[in-house]
C-alpha cells in the first residue's frame, strides 16, 4: 500500500488549509486594489486609475507567481490534488484582482 504517494485524505486536508490561506491573500490583494482605486478617485476627477492599475498588476503577478511556485511545486512532489487546487484558486484570484482595476 505504501507507494510513496500521499493519501487522498492527506491531499484534501492540505488543499483545504492552503485554500484558506489563498483566500486571505486574494482578499488582501483585492482590498489593496480597492484602496488604490478609492485614492485615485479621491485625488482627481479623471477616469484613469493609474494607482489601481499598478496595484492590480503587482497583485496579479504575486498571485500568478504564487500559483506557479506552490502549485507547480506540489505537482512536482506528487501532491496532485493540492497542486491543481493551488493553480486554479490563485490564477482565478489573479483574474479577479485584474478585473477589479479594469472596473469589471
Amino acid at each position: 500500500m505504501d507507494s510513496g504517494e500521499p493519501s487522498t485524505g492527506q491531499q484534501i486536508g492540505v488543499s483545504l488549509a492552503l485554500v484558506v490561506i489563498d483566500f486571505m491573500l486574494i482578499a488582501w490583494m483585492a482590498f489593496g486594489v480597492g484602496i488604490e482605486a478609492w485614492a485615485d478617485s479621491y485625488e482627481s476627477d479623471s477616469a484613469s486609475a493609474t494607482g489601481a492599475a499598478s496595484a492590480a498588476s503587482q497583485a496579479a503577478w504575486v498571485l500568478v507567481g504564487g500559483a506557479v511556485l506552490t502549485g507547480g511545486g506540489l505537482l512536482a512532489l506528487g501532491w496532485r490534488i493540492p497542486g491543481v487546487v493551488q493553480l486554479v484558486v490563485l490564477f482565478g484570484g489573479a483574474v479577479l484582482v485584474s478585473s477589479l482595476a479594469a472596473g469589471g
